[in-house]
């Protein structure tokens, strides 16, 4: 995968998993959920015809996985995924969320 300094890494399923269970600390969602969510995301970049990939469509990944299964889990993930500057930023993501109901 390609970072976003744009050095090159291995991907690693255990860092996704650990990023989603962070993100659904004391949320009602099983580990088993979040190891098959992992296994999902693994799987789609295994079937991608690029050989490479940047985090930013892993981020990307995680996000939309999370939504359908949490969505304080997906707003925890993309607060830090997408590094919110202000309360703006954070109150224009959950409108989005809000208007996708």
């Amino acid at each position: 995968m390609i970072k976003k300094d744009g050095s090159r890494q291995s991907f690693e399923k255990d860092k996704v998993l650990r990023g989603m269970i962070r993100a659904c600390e004391k949320r009602p969602v099983a580990m088993g959920t979040l190891m098959k969510l992992a296994d999902e995301i693994e799987q789609e970049l295994q079937n991608s015809l690029d050989r490479e990939t940047s985090t930013k469509k892993i981020g990307e990944l995680v996000m939309e996985k999370l939504k359908d299964v949490d969505e304080v889990a997906y707003v925890r993930f993309a607060s830090v995924y997408r590094q919110f500057k202000d309360i703006n930023t954070f109150m224009e993501e959950l409108n989005k969320l809000l208007a996708e109901r």
